[in-house]
């Protein structure tokens, strides 16, 4: 298999390490050769957190050089910006929730609020194809990530995996109501 490379960003307290393990343990499940690498800074502060996953036969490091991410994850719009700006490759594709948990910056006017026509126009000046992901009101926010996940699965984004390969991730990783409530918004974002 070609390399394929993942980037994820986002604000502590989204669950973006829910969504990293659970696509490193779906490509694993697909058996794919897969590293990946997570840094979380002040993520218990609402600090960003970036994880990568790399797979493919000749992958040998978890790190993605510059703009050279297949498919970006922006969980927070911020921070999807920045991911598909030093990330996303020509060709690519950002997949990102509209919402923002408004950085530092932006709430002391310092920076201005990232609108969605500002990753049209980022996603154009770079060749990424961007794919918003519209959550609504979701009952509980902690499962944004579901929304995320069940679009890729159901657009069918990673090479070789298949939506029984993340039903096995997220049983290895969950389990009981919060199990069955994830795998219920899952299926309902992947048939989207």
């Amino acid at each position: 298999m070609k390399t394929f490379n993942i980037y994820m960003t986002g604000v502590g307290g989204q669950g973006i390490g829910l969504l990293s393990q659970t696509l490193l343990r779906a490509i694993d499940y697909a058996g794919v050769k897969a590293i990946a690498v997570d840094t979380h800074g002040l993520a218990q502060r609402g600090g960003v957190v970036v994880s990568r996953i790399r797979c493919g036969e000749a992958v040998h490091s978890p790190l993605i050089m510059k703009k050279s991410a297949d498919l970006v994850l922006g969980m927070e719009i911020h921070e999807a910006m920045r991911g598909v700006v030093t990330a996303g490759k020509e060709g690519g594709t950002l997949v990102f929730l509209d919402v923002s948990w408004q950085p530092l910056p932006v709430r002391l006017g310092q920076n201005q609020e990232i609108s969605f026509e500002d990753i049209l126009d980022a996603c154009q000046t770079t060749g990424v194809i961007p794919i918003k992901v519209d959550i609504g009101r979701l009952k509980d926010s902690r499962m944004q990530n579901m929304a995320l996940l069940g679009t890729i699965a159901g657009r069918k984004l990673i090479p070789y995996t298949e939506p029984h390969h993340f039903f096995n991730a997220l049983d290895d990783l969950l389990a009981g109501r919060v199990l069955e409530e994830n795998k219920r918004l899952f299926k309902e974002y992947m048939s989207r």
